[in-house]
Parts: C-alpha cells; structure tokens; sequence
C-alpha cells in the first residue's frame, strides 16, 4: 500500500471511531435545596421524600417532596 492510501485508511477509521462519540456540555452546579413545609401525614405507615431537583430540558427542576405509602 502507499503512504497516501495508509493515511487515508488510517483517517478513515478514526472518522469512523470518533463519530460514535457525544460530549455533553457541562451542566451548571446544581442549587440548593428549597425549605420544605411538611404537611400532615395523611395515614400511618407513609413516610416522607424530600423534594429534589432533577435535570430536565436543560435546566434544573424542582420535584416537590411527597408522601409514600408502603
């Protein structure tokens, strides 16, 4: 093979090898956390799970805390 066509190969396949790959963006930090107001337990047995922010379009969003049956 020539040089050139070895060179050619060789960009090819690393074309090829890179384009699989994705970079996401760095995302921002995420803020702090919001002060809750946690409501009455609605029945014995719940417990509660604190809200959180979650990484959605984007952007961070707040998902309020919940009370969870078992």
């Amino acid at each position: 093979m020539s040089g050139l066509l070895k060179t050619a190969v060789i960009a090819s396949l690393m074309a090829i090898t890179l384009s699989g790959c994705v970079i996401e963006p760095a995302r921002p930090h995420r803020p702090p956390p919001r002060v809750e107001m946690v409501p009455v337990m609605p029945a014995p047995g719940y417990h509660w799970v604190a809200g959180q922010y979650r990484w959605a379009h984007n952007e961070w969003v707040w998902v309020p805390g919940h009370w969870k049956g078992y």
